[in-house]
């Protein structure tokens, strides 16, 4: 992998992460064109480099507003705070189980199975851009301009509809959370600062878990490790300043009612992926 293959991958993640459009789907299927295996270690470590650079992004177009909502005293950054563990909780017990299940019903139990293996099925990513695409545009239908706040109950819905996000690539995590939340009548900005909250808790998560599987599959020495990093950093970089494009893009059509449009993309994208399959 060269540089300009990082450079790449890096606009692409940047631009379609914070997006509802699925960045994972879109870098995947770059990747495939390029001729690389999306589901080998090195590459879903690079995938999540780049959304670490990506979650930066988020902290610097949301701090003013995080500022507000979360940290204006500290009885409501105990509550919001609660909000985001509960439904990144949910998350964890949901999808955990879920790649349980499609490990023994698909995969017959298989030990060596991980979820990754499933990240270069471009039938099911279809499947899931086009999911998540009727989604939003049923969500974009339902919105009357709601006003609501976020409660445990709706925090907790939209943490177990996040889980459906983790194994299955195309299957928007900003497109589904943020849909869930205008379903439950809570306002757009609320929804669209909850939903990066989310994000920027999850990163670093997989960020680990992603680092620990490179090594243990791979078993990297050092020298291999500082060669896939720096290239990975440069990306981190690239993902950063593309990602902060794509917030301004993302608010201004969520505001202005053309949230639509991106379902109406995911499902022109999904034919795109069965098309290419």
């Amino acid at each position: 992998m060269t540089l300009l293959h990082v450079l790449i991958l890096a606009i692409i993640q940047g631009l379609a992460e914070l997006l509802p459009v699925s960045s994972s789907a879109h870098v995947i299927l770059a990747e495939k064109l390029m001729g690389f295996d999306p589901s080998a270690p090195e590459m879903t470590f690079l995938l999540v480099m780049l959304h670490t650079g990506t979650m930066f992004a988020v902290i610097a177009y949301f701090w003013k507003s995080w500022r507000q909502t979360y940290f204006s005293s500290w009885e409501n950054f105990k509550q919001q705070a609660g909000f985001i563990i509960v439904a990144t909780g949910i998350t964890g017990i949901l999808g955990l189980t879920l790649q349980e299940i499609i490990k023994h019903v698909f995969f017959d139990g298989a030990s060596h199975f991980e979820i990754e293996q499933l990240f270069s099925n471009s039938k099911l990513m279809a499947a899931a851009l086009a999911t998540v695409g009727v989604l939003i545009i049923l969500s974009s239908r339902f919105d009357r301009g709601q006003t609501g706040e976020l409660n445990f109950r709706r925090a907790s819905i939209i943490g177990a509809v996040q889980a459906f996000c983790l194994p299955f690539r195309g299957f928007s995590r900003s497109g589904a959370t943020i849909s869930t939340s205008i379903f439950l009548g809570i306002s757009r900005q609320k929804a669209e600062e909850f939903s990066f909250a989310l994000a920027v808790v999850l990163t670093p998560a997989v960020i680990v878990k992603e680092f620990y599987r490179l090594i243990h599959t791979q078993n990297l020495q050092h020298t291999q490790i500082g060669h896939l990093i720096w290239p990975s950093l440069a990306g981190m970089l690239f993902s950063f300043m593309a990602g902060l494009a794509a917030l301004k893009w993302l608010s201004a059509w969520l505001e202005h009612g053309r949230w639509y449009l991106f379902g109406i993309y995911c499902l022109v994208f999904s034919g795109v992926v069965l098309a290419l399959s």
